[in-house]
């Protein structure tokens, strides 16, 4: 945290950290640290941290587990708001959730799930992600909660933030009919004023925080200003790059093909298998056919239900759990990255398991990125030498590396997935339902325990 905040302060832009409150999200998997509600309680005292971010261990806050009730007291406590995160959560689950004293959501997918936050008190983030798209179906509660709303990207892609960030939000939203002032108002006032955040809001004596546009149809941004001065003009950046240390703990030894073998079971013929959805975080759970070559259980390309694994990248001693997934849609080789929420485990889906190892290996050598295997012996990789997940580079230069990347993955290994990383990115977040994978097995996020990939 505190490496983040240093390298924010050498930038003009203005920053606003929260205290991260699942770390780990849950006992279910390796992380690299555990903060508890001590650790919680001395981020939260400092002025460079501005809220609890999101409360995604919802069980523990309708239980009222000791651990997680502190954290949000001592965010109660230093006066600064919680954030939520809690999918599918309805009647009177999430009354109990907003009681505890959740702030915000951002996980609604309906306009009924949303709506029904706002009536206990949640204000709505309307998300608009690279993996997760729920703009068309909340945006019409702007109309009756114009103070309630705000927006929310939320996971994008770098080659997307090249084109559109919230300013996609406002000009959909413009393009739909909605009030000009209720949309300006949920890009800009009502995050300021919710998280209390130093940010002019175009007021006698606030700061000259604001950005010059074409016209108030188009939104076309041709100049920003952050305190007076001019950042950016015609998509062009004007800030100076700046030099900051790599800080990387990756600890993950190389894997075999070996270690992604699934041997038959003798008394079951059916997989649970994870089913990922364009579009969406949460996955479905089906049941399939077991596909067996040789005594051992591998990819059923022609159904698409292929292999996944996720790896503690926390250890040298590596032993991935192997599950099944469809909605990938893969036809060849693998695709791997450590940006795997929210304990950043290395997770893989391929066809065959000597590309699925090729392809964690060369992330591996990196200390962290993403990589496509389009082969065992010809693979792709974008490294990620900051704590694994970021990069120090330019964002333009990334943007395209990470763009050939995603087209790699489309077109040569044959994914239809809108956003197949940032998909990849959410299977191994145990807290949205229905299954999802952690290095320590297959995760049923609704019964909220580990569950057997095998069933009669």
């Amino acid at each position: 945290m505190q490496y983040m905040i240093d390298n924010s302060k050498q930038t003009a832009l203005k920053i606003f950290f929260g205290a991260p409150s699942c770390v780990p999200a849950t006992n279910f998997e390796t992380a690299g640290a555990v903060l508890n509600a001590h650790d919680i309680d001395e981020l939260l005292a400092s002025k460079d941290i501005w809220y609890l971010a999101e409360m995604m261990n919802y069980p523990g806050v309708l239980t009222k587990d000791p651990e997680v009730m502190a954290k949000m007291a001592h965010a109660q406590k230093h006066g600064k708001p919680i954030d939520g995160h809690a999918p599918g959560v309805r009647g009177e689950a999430i009354q109990r959730y907003a009681t505890a004293g959740i702030t915000t959501d951002h996980e609604s997918v309906s306009y009924e799930e949303a709506l029904e936050k706002l009536q206990h008190g949640i204000k709505c983030l309307i998300r608009e992600g690279s993996a997760a798209k729920n703009f068309d179906a909340l945006i019409e509660i702007i109309r009756t909660h114009p103070d309630k709303i705000m927006f929310c990207s939320d996971d994008k892609h770098p080659d997307e933030l090249v084109l559109h960030h919230i300013n996609l939000h406002v000009q959909r939203a413009l393009s739909k009919g909605y009030d000009l002032f209720d949309v300006l108002r949920a890009a800009s006032v009502n995050p300021v004023l919710h998280y209390k955040i130093p940010v002019g809001l175009l007021r006698v004596g606030d700061p000259a925080d604001f950005i010059v546009v074409n016209d108030l149809e188009e939104f076309q941004v041709l100049k920003n200003y952050i305190n007076g001065r001019l950042v950016a003009a015609e998509g062009k950046c004007l800030l100076p790059s700046v030099n900051i240390p790599l800080l990387n703990h990756f600890h993950a030894a190389l894997v075999t093909p070996d270690m992604f073998r699934v041997e038959a079971p003798k008394y079951h013929t059916r997989l649970q298998v994870m089913e990922a959805i364009d579009g969406q975080i949460v996955t479905g759970a089906g049941i399939y056919e077991i596909l067996i070559q040789d005594g051992v259980v591998i990819s059923d390309v022609a159904n698409d239900v292929l292999k996944i694994a996720v790896i503690n990248r926390y250890t040298s001693t590596p032993s991935p759990a192997v599950a099944f997934i469809k909605g990938f849609g893969l036809q060849k080789g693998a695709i791997a990255s450590t940006v795997a929420h929210d304990c950043h485990n290395i997770i893989v889906v391929g066809v065959d398991d000597a590309s699925m190892a090729a392809a964690v290996n060369h992330i591996i050598d990196a200390k962290g990125g993403i990589s496509v295997a389009i082969s065992p012996q010809e693979v792709h990789c974008l490294p990620l030498p900051v704590a694994g997940l970021m990069t120090h580079e330019d964002g333009h230069q990334t943007a395209r590396q990470y763009s050939l990347l995603d087209k790699q993955t489309k077109k040569v290994l044959g994914s239809h997935l809108s956003a197949p990383f940032m998909t990849l990115s959410f299977m191994a977040l145990l807290v949205i339902p229905s299954l999802k994978l952690s290095d320590k097995g297959l995760f049923d996020g609704r019964k909220f325990t580990f569950t057997d990939p095998f069933v009669s």
